[in-house]
């Protein structure tokens, strides 16, 4: 599974790589994390900051976060 987290480096943006990073724990899977800040890669998946991308997949954009629950259950859905 590959997770990228991104965002230009604003505490909303590290708040969702925190949760991110809480949940990969909690479901005990081991997958690498990687936090996307340059904007143009940004541009490439969305406008919305910050974002979450799944194997590929927007799963997330813009505010409010998703709750830790929700990270979980996204992450779920695409092991």
């Amino acid at each position: 599974m590959e997770i990228k987290v991104l965002g230009p480096g604003c505490p909303t943006c590290k708040t969702l790589e925190n949760l991110v990073v809480q949940a990969v724990k909690e479901i005990g899977i081991n997958v690498k994390i990687e936090k996307i800040t340059d904007i143009v890669t940004i541009m490439k998946h969305t406008f919305s900051t910050p974002a979450l991308v799944i194997n590929g997949k927007l799963r997330f954009a813009g505010k409010p976060l998703p709750t830790l629950e929700k990270v979980k259950k996204l992450l779920k859905e695409e092991a």
